[in-house]
């Protein structure tokens, strides 16, 4: 059983109450460091489901994200099990990648390290 970082949740049940995407946060997931803001679930689902919208090949998934299943979303009072990141980068060496950001979700769970900001690097 696994036991999420407090602080962590607090922290995203914060920008969901508020539905604030100014929150940047660098998690460090499976060895990987992905750094950029969150967001709420209901706005992050909103976001990606226009992607796929726009899309001619994946235009008929924008459905799971906007309308989605309901069930499988925490209620209000329920603790958040994941974060919703935007304008994210999985930092490799000296580059972000993508370059202007992805959209990312991440189970508290498997976050084994975590700090509020958002990390860049510079060849300075």
């Amino acid at each position: 059983m696994s036991n999420p970082d407090e602080l962590l949740v607090a922290i995203s049940a914060a920008v969901e109450s508020e539905r604030s995407n100014q929150m940047s946060l660098t998690v460090v997931v499976g060895g990987a460091v992905i750094t950029g803001r969150l967001a709420p679930e209901a706005v992050w689902r909103e976001r990606v489901a226009e992607v796929l919208r726009d899309s001619d090949r994946l235009g008929p998934f924008s459905d799971v994200f906007a309308g989605g299943s309901r069930e499988s979303r925490p209620s209000r009072g329920e603790a958040p099990t994941h974060l919703h990141f935007h304008l994210a980068r999985i930092l490799q060496g000296s580059l972000g990648i993508p370059e202007t950001g992805g959209m990312y979700r991440v189970a508290i769970d498997d976050v084994s390290a975590w700090t509020v900001g958002d990390l860049s690097y510079s060849d300075r």
